[in-house]
């Protein structure tokens, strides 16, 4: 039994080492034969016979002819033959000892106990039996601090000290097991991963015991000492010198305790448990309302002082309130505290812009703006805060949501619409337009060059958190505008994201429909700017329209934002790819946010565990690509400043060749301001704020192209009248139609009762060959409307723009 499981083992040792495949009965047969041939060699002093090779073997095989007669001369009795079997005895052990690389011993009863040394203790089990006595030791250690009677203050740092000792202990033991894997094993272990975590968290539950245990005897220490008399406060600063060195020890302990970590999703809230990184005890004050989202953190209301005694990196600090209760909080949820500037704010209260510095994740400075709408941005957020801290509380929206920046701005005034930044920009005379001027040889508007001009793609959104049950989500977008780390310097466009069930936390664009694509839902996008701030980029806001099932109430929320900078440092653009940027919470002005904060506590541990948990954190993917010359040559006949949708370009392109036509072309008196009749141009820039109509005037016009002769296509006076002549006929009647409710931003009821209005009406108009039999029809009801509204004025346009 023992020769049979030895043969087995040399095998499988062999057939390591050398990749080869070897039978064990055949590899006993070898091993003897070389054995008795040593034996044989060495009575008669003859060199041992050398035997062909067996093919693909590395192991001299000598004739089965001559094989029994030796084993039948080493059965037999007497001197020569005892002599003869520890010949073969010592030959197959020094085959042994070179096949395995295993000692063997000179004497031993049997292969299997004599010929191979000792098998090692399993690894795991060792592992296991420390473990217990730690839990053992750690367990006298608690019994002992938590005694009934009072403990001096020598007893106090002996219990500290031993704390700290077996802090170390079970440091080395995480290393240890960290290290560890099932091929060490000298025989399979069942469930071994699992018995390997049980460990893992046996360790853990060690660590937070000897934590809680070490807090509570230093702060019954620091309270006996704060009672002593200022003759003892040098013997006390003597202590709390030693206190901070074991504390540095800590941190020492912390690190090798974080790299011995393993990615296990039972390990998440263990992290809280860690070592503190810096001992300090300083007061904050709470600038909101925050609920403890797992074990460990600490709830605390507005307002609420806070005794802040560690600080971390990853923006988890450890504090303490009022009624001793201690755990970790948000740094961002936090703001230093002082008395005598809180007295002296209260007693000015000063209305003063501040101008606060922040940082992007792309290391680009962001300014808060002083200026009047960006402070009624944060004073709308600030009032909003309040009904994100109770979703939040509710653990119906992440920690690193906010009221988004961007739909307030929007919700101002024009001042930040693509219909304000289509309008012409008159010179600082008044008496020309800077960004529309006329080419009296191709008897077009000219193109103009900006130092920004390109067409971005949104790929899709991954690891975006999901809102709780307790909201519905009415829309998923993305909003994007130019900001240059102070302010937004163009329009906001909104594009609407895509997402299937299976699939809930990614978000993609341009999907695949029937037809022609929403512009609303048209991920691919222009932008152009002639700004020439060194930090000009794009910031992008990843936002969901919500209602309350409770209450009903509706909002909008940012799921995080990411600021992608145009240009390096040196002024160069920056290379067309595609990039995957990281989102971060809060708002633009906010910084060090998280959008998901518990995803940054499983970031410790080992480096797969880090890349893994880089998967985790929610990101957008964005595409720069090159421009056609054809896409060139439109977009520069674009305002300087606009972003919008590549889907929209040529019916803008007709706009403001139209208004080029109006303005230059056709006016006698150029110093004349009266009023000009065209509803091309008084309603146009309506559209803009209404997708569903702008995709009815693609649709026509779509079909109306596709009915052109080539040289039509090629004459742009013909195209300027009949893209009129379809304008009027599908676009115009429309907007004035009472049948179609008014445009609401995320509303499913509303939107399908515009969409359906407008197919039967475009319906109509191609079976009648126009829209006057539509328009002469008792059914179609139609808003009243002035004149005036029929007119366009520029100047009035451009005097409501300035204010």
């Amino acid at each position: 039994m023992h020769s049979t499981s030895i043969f087995v083992r040399v095998a499988h040792r062999l057939e390591v080492r050398t990749g080869k495949a070897f039978n064990p009965l055949k590899l006993a047969a070898e091993i003897l034969t070389t054995a008795w041939t040593v034996t044989v060699s060495s009575v008669r002093g003859a060199r041992p016979r050398q035997g062909r090779r067996e093919p693909g073997g590395d192991l001299p095989r000598l004739s089965a002819r001559r094989f029994p007669r030796g084993l039948e001369r080493a059965g037999r009795g007497g001197a020569g033959s005892r002599a003869r079997s520890a010949g073969v005895t010592q030959g197959a052990a020094a085959f042994v000892t070179l096949a395995t690389g295993a000692p063997t011993h000179k004497r031993g009863p049997s292969w299997g106990s004599g010929m191979l040394s000792k098998r090692p203790r399993d690894p795991l089990r060792a592992l296991q039996r420390c473990n217990r006595e730690l839990k053992q030791q750690v367990d006298g250690l608690l019994s002992e601090g938590q005694s009934k009677g009072a403990l001096d203050a020598s007893k106090k740092r002996d219990i500290y000290q031993r704390c700290i000792q077996l802090q170390h202990a079970i440091d080395e033991n995480k290393n240890t097991l960290q290290k560890l894997s099932k091929a060490d094993e000298s025989a399979p272990v069942g469930n071994y991963n699992q018995r390997k975590a049980e460990e893992q968290s046996l360790l853990e539950t060690l660590t937070h015991q000897l934590q809680e245990l070490a807090v509570a005897v230093s702060k019954d220490h620091i309270t006996e000492t704060g009672t002593h008399t200022e003759g003892s406060e040098d013997d006390n600063s003597a202590e709390e010198g030693e206190e901070e060195e074991e504390e540095d020890e800590e941190e020492e302990e912390e690190d090798s305790e974080e790299s011995g970590e393993e990615e296990r999703v039972a390990e998440e809230d263990t992290q809280e448990n860690e070592p503190p990184k810096r001992a300090i005890h300083e007061e904050y004050v709470a600038v909101g309302d925050f609920a403890a989202q797992q074990v460990g953190d600490l709830t605390f209301k507005k307002g609420e002082i806070l005794l802040v005694v560690t600080k971390k990196p990853d923006g988890w600090w450890t504090a303490k309130n009022a009624r001793g209760d201690e755990g970790l909080v948000p740094r961002t949820y936090l703001e230093p505290y002082m008395k005598e500037k809180d007295q002296e704010s209260s007693g000015e209260g000063s209305e003063e812009a501040v101008e606060v510095v922040d940082e992007t994740v792309d290391g680009a400075s962001i300014k808060q703006r002083t200026d009047s709408h960006w402070s009624a941005v944060q004073k709308a957020v600030s009032e909003q805060i309040s009904t994100v801290d109770v979703l939040t509380t509710m653990g119906a929206v992440p920690a690193g949501f906010r009221p988004s920046s961007l739909s307030q701005l929007l919700e101002e005034g024009n001042h930040f619409r693509a219909s304000y930044f289509l309008q012409p920009e008159l010179t600082p005379s008044q008496l020309a337009f800077k960004d529309l001027m006329w080419d009296t040889e191709a008897g077009t508007i000219k193109s103009r060059t900006s130092r920004v001009s390109l067409v971005l793609t949104l790929w899709s959104c991954k690891m975006i958190p999901l809102p709780g049950t307790n909201i519905q989500v009415l829309s998923r977008h993305v909003r994007l505008c130019l900001f240059d780390g102070n302010k937004v310097l163009s329009n906001i466009h909104t594009v609407r994201a895509t997402w299937q069930p299976k699939k809930s936390k990614t978000w993609t664009f341009s999907p695949q429909v029937t037809g022609i694509l929403p512009c609303l839902l048209d991920g691919d996008c222009f932008v152009r700017s002639n700004s020439s701030s060194p930090d000009l980029g794009i910031l992008f806001e990843l936002g969901i329209s919500y209602i309350r099932n409770s209450t009903g109430e509706r909002g909008e929320l940012s799921c995080g934002w990411v600021f992608l900078k145009l240009f390096d440092a040196s002024g160069i653009p920056i290379p067309t790819k595609t990039y995957e940027l990281f989102l971060s919470g809060g708002t633009p002005y906010e910084k060090g946010v998280e959008v998901d904060p518990s995803i940054s506590r499983r970031a410790y541990g080992s480096v797969f565990h880090q890349l893994l948990t880089i998967r985790r954190q929610p990101q957008l993917l964005v595409k720069l690509r090159t421009l056609s010359r054809k896409s060139r040559h439109m977009l520069s006949l674009l305002p300087e400043t606009l972003v919008g949708s590549m889907c929209c370009v040529h019916l803008l392109v007709f706009y403001r060749q139209i208004l080029g036509d109006v303005l230059l072309r056709d006016r006698v008196n150029l110093q004349s301001a009266d009023l000009i009749s065209n509803p091309v141009l008084a309603t146009f820039p309506k559209l803009l704020e209404q997708p569903d109509i702008m995709d009815a005037l693609r649709s026509s016009w779509a079909e109306k192209e596709s009915t052109l002769k080539r040289s039509e296509k090629r004459d742009q006076e013909f195209l300027k009248a009949a893209f009129t002549l379809v304008y009027h006929n599908s676009v115009y009647p429309l907007i004035h139609s009472k049948l179609l409710p008014p445009f609401r931003w995320a509303e499913e009821e509303t939107e399908a009762t515009r969409w359906k209005v407008i197919a039967n009406f475009l319906k109509q108009s191609q079976e009648e060959e126009g829209a006057l039999h539509a328009l002469l029809s008792p059914e179609g009801a139609h808003e009243p409307f002035d004149l005036s509204e029929q007119t366009y004025d520029f100047l009035g346009e451009v005097r409501n723009n300035v204010t």
